[in-house]
Order: structure tokens, then C-alpha cells, then sequence
């Protein structure tokens, strides 16, 4: 039997607690500024030059909005709920499958595709037949790191038996990604049936899901959801009529892209200033609350019921080399058939960019492609043929991220593009560490000088030297996926860059 919740049962509905000043004064939005305003992201700042005013608007905003999940209608201006195209690719739907057949927002939709399926065979297992399942089937998480997802559930299994959490990352912040916004929307019990199964793996009790502050409209459908899981005896006490225990709980954020690294998230909840934390001891160790923690991305969950179901063998039959499964992408609006699309890995960006994506829209010319940035390596179209794999894209200095792919035609000038990234990644620096805090800094302005006429080689060497800073000093992924980026630029368009520089 696993532990069962020690404090108090909560009312999951109640608001949560106000900010203490501190704190609030670390985010960009504790008040719902986002609403009604457009965005200036990445996919955003790609596809400026369809609507110039639009653009103009974003940057003299303050603060800033980053991204509000609508990059395939970009340049976006608040959240009208448009619906991207959604189309299965792979073998199997693990993904996208019930979105592109309609979605499933309710509980009687869901299961309609056998929702809950899972955990009522789970429920019939152990723990540890479900956690084997997982391991066998080479899941790696979906948000950007690609770890094992088998080795992190084992690490909480392994943690004494006490209070456990699972925590989904539903703060889907990089530019170009819509993927874990439409899951929740449109598929919120498969997110939520990956939890609690997880939860039942690793012997945890209860679950938060940290939503975004810029996707209201995934926050209310969660909650209408769980309030259904509830009722219907999926979460509370003695799930399914077994002898185990789980609750969920949805947390909403404040605007911070920061808080999509796992320690600064869980502060976050913990309602404390969300600094990165160095590491050890890991989230798996002490996590939230100093509990052991489970943190896996939206996606990454929503694979584990198919898992469960079909066997962990089965799973890792798709895919290639090391990188397993299914993978969602988002496409930017620069293509001419921006969406979501599941393909299984092995396929090739140019197969994504050209028959995925349609090619460019009014026949322009690919200059470069990111996937899962903005904080990652570019792809220039020299490399295009190379696969999506996390072994495979990390090899040219690039990275599957999570799956959004932005594109950038001839409208796009490299050092603009330098500067604008460099000028988020300041912007959204937690301030912890110092190569971040003072470094993304330094590299905005040397490139806003150059593109002012402004700056030196002395200025260039100086950035190369702040780039192997971030690369080696940072604390978190932040300040390290920065550096990958400008390796890149620097690595793959020096014919645009050093003429920069006088």
C-alpha cells in the first residue's frame, strides 16, 4: 500500500494565495497583464514582415508578452481560441490521435477511446510492473532535456516511503511550441490519467499541474476535468476502489519563462521567489515541499496510458537509434501548412519542412530552422536532411527541444535575429547566476550596436568569450541553451555576422 496524504485534504478549488511582494516582483504578468496583447516571440518575431504594425505594437508593450501558443497564427494578438490542423503521421495516434479525430475535453469523450482504460489495468498490477513498462519502453521526456523518463520515475520509486509528488510542467514557454496548450485544451483526462498513473508507479499521493498564466482557457478545462476524474472515482481517496490515494491540483503561473526549469517551477509553487536552484540534490530527491517530486512535461504523461496499455515492447518498436516513440511538432505560420503534426523519429527536417509543413509560404527561401527554441541551436538548410533525434540534432548543435519548429525565410537577418533572443534571454534571466544575469545582457547590446553601425572585432571576441561564460558557468538550461544558440549563429553564418563588426 502506498502512503497515503498526511496534511489535510484541501478544497482544490480554492484561489490561490496572493504573492508576497518579494516574490511578485520577480514575474513579468502576477497580474493577467497578457490579455489582449500581442505577442513578440520568436514565431512572432519570424513572421514579423506579414504584419508590420502588429509587430511594432508587441515591442512597445511593457511588459513584455513572449508567447501566448498561437505561433501558427502568428503575429498573434491575444487568444481567440482558433483551432491549429492536427494530422497523425506515425504508426499509432499516441499523441494527437483523439485532437485529430475531434478531441475529447470531456470525461464521456474520452471515454469513448478507452479513457481510463490504463489505469484500470494498471490498477490490477503492481507499481512496479507499470514503472517496467515505462523503462521498456525508452520513453525520454518531451520538454526539452530528453532524460530518461524510466530512470527519473525509479529514482522517486527508489525515495523511502512518505509524502511523493508528481508534477506536470504545463509552463510550455519556448516560442514556437503549442503542443502542450491543445493537449490540455482538447485532451485534459490524458494528462490527467498520466499522473495519476505515475503517481501509482512511484508511490506519490498527490499532483499539481503548473499551467502557464498566458493559457487561461487550458486552466478551466483542466480543472472541469479533474472535477470529473473526481466524481467519477478516478482521483481522491481509494482510486478506481483500490487502496491508493491521489489528488490533483491545477497551479496557475505569473509570466516567467524561467519557471519551466524544474526547481525554479517547484519554488514557484511553493510560493516562494523562483530562482534556479543549483543541483544536488535533484527534485527526485527533494523535491517540492522537500518531498520526492516527479516532474515530466505535458506530453511526456500523455504517453504513459498508451504505454500501460500496449506494453512498454510495443512503444519502443517506433522510433530509431535512441530516441523512441512519437514525437508532436508545432509548426510556425511561415509555413504553408502550419499545425501540429505526430511523427515518429528517424524522419528528417526536410521531410518536416517540405512535406509536413508544405514549404514556405509565398515561396520563401529557408534561411534557417529552429526546433524547440528560441534557446537552441539553429538549423541551417545545409543540415536540413538531418534527423529528428535527440543524439542526432544534438550532433550539429541543434536539439528536438519540445517540438516546436519555427522556420525563417529571407525576411530574417541573423544579427536582428541575435539580438531579439539575446534580448528575451536577458529579459527572462532569473538574475541568479552571473553569466546569465550580466552576460545575455552584454550580448544584446554588442548586437544592437552592430546593427546600430556600432561595434568592433574587439566587441565579436568579447561576445565569443561571453558565449563559452554561459556555456560553462550557468546554472540551468537557460544561460547553457543561450550559448547553444549563438554557437550556432556564430558556427553557421559568419558571412552575416563579422561584417557586423568593423
Amino acid at each position: 500500500m502506498h502512503a497515503t496524504l498526511t496534511h489535510p485534504r484541501v478544497n482544490l478549488a480554492r484561489p490561490q494565495p496572493a504573492l508576497a511582494p518579494d516574490v511578485e516582483s520577480f514575474y513579468h504578468l502576477p497580474h493577467g497583464e497578457h490579455t489582449g496583447k500581442a505577442c513578440q516571440g520568436t514565431a512572432c518575431f519570424a513572421a514579423k514582415h506579414f504584419n508590420p504594425a502588429r509587430w511594432a505594437e508587441a515591442n512597445a508593450q511593457n511588459p513584455r508578452i513572449y508567447c501566448l501558443g498561437e505561433c501558427f497564427a502568428a503575429p498573434a494578438k491575444g487568444q481567440t481560441h482558433p483551432r491549429p490542423p492536427v494530422k497523425v503521421f506515425s504508426r499509432e495516434g499516441i499523441v494527437l490521435g483523439r485532437i485529430a479525430a475531434g478531441g475529447a475535453r470531456t470525461l464521456a469523450a474520452y471515454e469513448k477511446f478507452g479513457g481510463y482504460g490504463a489505469l484500470q489495468q494498471a490498477l490490477g498490477q503492481t507499481p512496479e510492473q507499470v514503472l517496467a513498462a515505462v523503462e521498456a519502453s525508452q520513453l525520454r521526456g518531451r520538454g526539452g532535456a530528453g532524460f530518461p523518463a524510466g530512470r527519473k520515475w525509479r529514482a522517486v520509486a527508489s525515495q523511502p516511503a512518505g509524502e511523493k509528488y508528481v508534477v506536470a510542467n504545463a509552463d510550455e514557454g519556448d516560442a514556437g511550441a503549442y503542443i502542450d496548450r491543445y493537449l490540455m485544451e482538447d485532451d485534459p483526462h490524458a494528462l490527467i490519467e498520466g499522473m495519476i498513473l505515475a503517481g501509482y508507479a512511484v508511490g506519490a499521493s498527490k499532483g499539481y499541474i503548473y499551467v502557464r498564466l498566458e493559457y487561461p482557457l487550458a486552466g478551466e478545462v483542466l480543472r472541469a476535468a479533474i472535477a470529473e476524474a473526481r466524481a467519477a472515482g478516478w482521483l481522491g481517496a481509494r482510486v478506481g476502489g483500490k487502496d491508493f490515494d491521489f489528488e490533483l491540483e491545477v497551479y496557475t503561473g505569473h509570466g516567467s519563462y524561467v519557471c519551466g526549469e524544474e526547481t525554479s517551477l517547484l519554488r514557484s509553487i511553493e510560493g516562494k521567489r523562483p530562482e534556479v536552484m543549483a543541483r544536488p540534490p535533484y527534485p527526485t530527491e527533494r523535491g517540492l515541499f522537500d518531498n520526492p517530486t516527479l516532474l515530466n512535461n505535458v506530453e511526456t504523461l500523455v504517453n504513459v496510458p498508451w504505454i500501460v496499455t500496449h506494453g512498454g515492447a510495443a512503444y519502443a518498436e517506433m522510433g530509431f537509434s535512441k530516441s523512441r516513440g512519437t514525437k508532436a511538432l508545432s509548426l510556425n505560420s511561415l509555413f504553408n501548412r502550419p499545425g501540429l503534426y505526430e511523427v515518429e523519429f528517424g524522419v528528417t527536417v526536410r521531410h518536416i519542412v517540405e512535406d509536413l509543413g508544405g514549404g514556405l509560404r509565398g515561396g520563401g527561401q529557408l534561411k534557417g530552422v529552429l526546433i524547440g527554441g528560441p534557446i537552441i541551436g539553429i538549423i541551417p538548410p545545409h543540415l536540413i536532411d538531418t534527423q529528428l533525434g535527440f543524439e542526432e540534432l544534438a550532433a550539429i548543435g541543434a536539439g528536438v527541444g519540445h517540438g516546436g519548429v519555427v522556420a525563417f525565410d529571407e525576411h530574417t537577418s541573423i544579427p536582428d535575429l541575435m539580438e531579439h533572443v539575446f534580448s528575451f534571454g536577458a529579459y527572462e534571466s532569473c538574475g541568479k547566476c552571473t553569466p546569465c544575469r550580466s552576460g545575455s545582457g552584454r550580448v544584446e547590446e554588442i548586437f544592437a550596436n552592430a546593427l546600430g553601425g556600432d561595434a568592433t572585432q574587439a566587441d565579436l571576441q568579447e561576445c565569443r568569450e561571453l558565449v563559452v561564460a554561459l556555456k560553462l558557468a550557468s546554472l540551468c538550461g537557460h544561460g547553457t541553451g543561450l550559448a547553444r544558440f549563438a554557437e550556432s549563429i556564430l558556427r553557421y553564418y559568419p558571412t552575416e555576422i563579422e561584417p557586423c563588426f568593423k
